[in-house]
Formats: C-alpha cells, structure tokens, sequence
C-alpha cells in the first residue's frame, strides 16, 4: 500500500522521545483584513465556537461577518501587533513560554517541548507531525485555559484525536486537566496582581476579574465554564484577602444576539464609573497570555468606557505570559503530568 501524507506514524528507530504540546486559541497571520478574515473562517466554523452551523449561520458569517468585521479587527490587531516580530502578542509569547518550559525541563533530556495555535498557525497537525518527526511516541497535549470549556479545551481535543484519526501507528495521548483552582496558579495570579499594584500610582477602589464570556445557552446545556471562573475567582479572593464587593467576577467579549454570561464587563465598569468609582484595575484570569481581548477589548476600549463615565485611573494587570510565576504553573502542570513518563 503506498503512504499518504495521512499516514504520519512514530520513527520506529533510536530511543523514544515524550512530546510535551503547549495549545493556545489562535490569531491572524497578518494585522490586516485578509489575513483575520482567514483566521474568523476557520474560528467560526467551529460547532464547538457556534454550535448551530446550519444554512442561516453559513449565510450571517459568509455574507455579512466575513465581509465586515476582519478590516475592522484588523485595526484592533495593528494597536497591538508586535511590529518587530511582525507577529501578534500571543504567538510572541506563546513561543516564549514553550522555549522557557523546554529550558525549565531539560534536564529531561528526552522531552520535546512544542507549542500550537487551535485556529491559524503553527497548527495542532503542523506540530504533531513535527514531534512524531522527533520520535515522540508519547505526547501531553496542554490546553492553555486555566477553565474548561467546550469551546476552548474541549475543541484543542477535538482537533487532537482528529489528526491522530488518520494515523494508523498512533502515539500514546494525555491531555492536562484545567487548573482553575490550583494552588500553584491562585498563588500566581496573586502575585501577580500585588506586584503590579505595587507599580501604580493609585490604590484601586474596585479590582474587576473579567473572563471571556460565553452564551448562557451553552451553560445551560451542562458546559463547567462559569462554575470554574467562580471557583478561581473566590480563591482569588480568599488569597487576597478581599471579599466580593472589591474583587468583581465579570464576563467579556460579547458576540452575535444571545444571552450571553453575566455581569458583563463593559456594562459593569461604566456602571462602577457612573456611581463613582474613580480607580480600577483589572485582571483576566482566564488568559495565560495577552491577546486581542486583553490588550486591546479591556486596556483600550474598557479603560475609555471608564474614563468616558466619570472614571480617573484605570490599569490592567498583565497575564501570567511568560512571568517567573507564569511559568512556574506551566512547568508544575506538566511535570505533574508527565508522571510515570519521566
């Protein structure tokens, strides 16, 4: 039988290596509109992302999101593009955290440490291949998203056990559990938080937990996502010392008509600015990296909506990234994970 490009299987020969594959979301190529409209296509094609792909949703997205919204969001991305590395933040930092962990464990000299994009690229079945090629016969998949959910976690799986579909020799497969109420990562958003508090010129009067929003649909069908962004937020509160009234839980990044998670960020903070609030930070517990939605959604948009209603002095606290606390919760993960392979 002669091989296709599907038939990918482990080199048989010289010792066996583990593949360690760190997954974030995904972002455009290019900071221009061609270049999102790509990356929104595969994104919004996802079932996990909109679960009813059916004919009216085909002709919203083909004949009115695709056509409209990328030279929109590429201006969005230009704010924050990495001119530099003509790349955007995340794979910027993405690749930094995969190169830190490589350096944190390689005294494991028979671990490889890759890292993927769910949507554009590197992609999962670029990287898979390029870890089968190093002779990796086992590999730990890491879902970058301290909370599960379908459309995050669930869908990195998704397009894992797709790749592996083809293959008639598959490697041996762990995928990390989500880590919302780790010790290792309270303690480091924590951190995080006092440290940057400590380089304001301002005490805030409110701190704001925002995480990525999702329809309320998609809880009501048995998704965890918001019970877990309640359990990470209460043992951030519990290990600041703060109670609910100064550490706000918010939801962003609405999308389309639906309900979606409640309170929403945007609303709460011209709320906050309207009955007085003067000073606000802001931290997004659910990234492990900066992006689109971080840089731009709350340390531009919402920072306007703030000081449009009243507000005075308003800083978002970075994410994790690839910060001593940061990567110490990437690298205690995956050697927690890694038992019984090294």
């Amino acid at each position: 039988m002669t091989a296709t490009s599907n038939d990918t299987e482990p080199v048989s020969n010289g010792p066996a290596r583990v593949g360690v594959l760190l997954v974030n979301l995904g972002t455009p190529d290019t900071a221009d509109a061609q270049g999102v409209r790509v990356y929104l296509k595969e994104f919004l094609s996802d079932p996990r992302v909109i679960e009813n792909q059916g004919l009216f949703w085909k002709l919203v997205l083909n004949g009115i999101i695709l056509r409209t919204r990328p030279a929109r969001k590429a201006k969005d991305y230009l704010k924050i593009w990495n001119n530099a590395g003509n790349e955007s933040p995340l794979k910027t930092i993405s690749r930094s955290q995969s190169d830190k962990l490589a350096a944190a464990i390689a005294d494991h000299d028979h671990v490889v440490v890759d890292w993927a994009m769910r949507y554009g690229n590197p992609s999962i079945r670029s990287r898979i291949d390029a870890l089968l090629a190093q002779k990796c016969d086992r590999i730990l998949v890491v879902p970058l998203y301290p909370q599960y959910s379908a459309a995050t976690s669930a869908t990195v799986c998704d397009e894992v056990f797709r790749v592996l579909a083809a293959m008639r020799a598959q490697p041996t497969l762990r995928v990390s559990p989500p880590y919302y109420d780790d010790p290792v990562y309270i303690d480091a958003l924590a951190t995080s938080i006092k440290t940057h508090l400590a380089t304001l010129p301002f005490e805030p009067e409110v701190i704001l937990a925002s995480f990525h929003g999702m329809p309320q649909k998609y809880i009501d069908k048995g998704d965890p996502y918001q019970g877990q962004c309640v359990v990470t937020t209460d043992r951030l509160r519990e290990r600041l010392g703060l109670d609910a009234s100064k550490l706000l839980l918010t939801f962003q990044s609405r999308f389309g008509f639906d309900p979606w998670l409640q309170p929403y960020t945007d609303k709460t903070v011209a709320k906050l600015a309207k009955d007085g609030v003067r000073r606000m930070v802001v931290v997004t517990p659910g990234f492990s990296a900066d992006c689109l939605e971080t840089l731009e959604e709350i340390a531009q948009e919402n920072a306007e909506i703030f000081r449009h209603n009243g507000g005075e002095q308003f800083s978002l606290v970075p994410c994790l990234n690839d910060s001593e606390p940061g990567m110490d919760v990437i690298r205690q993960l995956v050697l927690r994970e890694l038992q019984g392979w090294i």
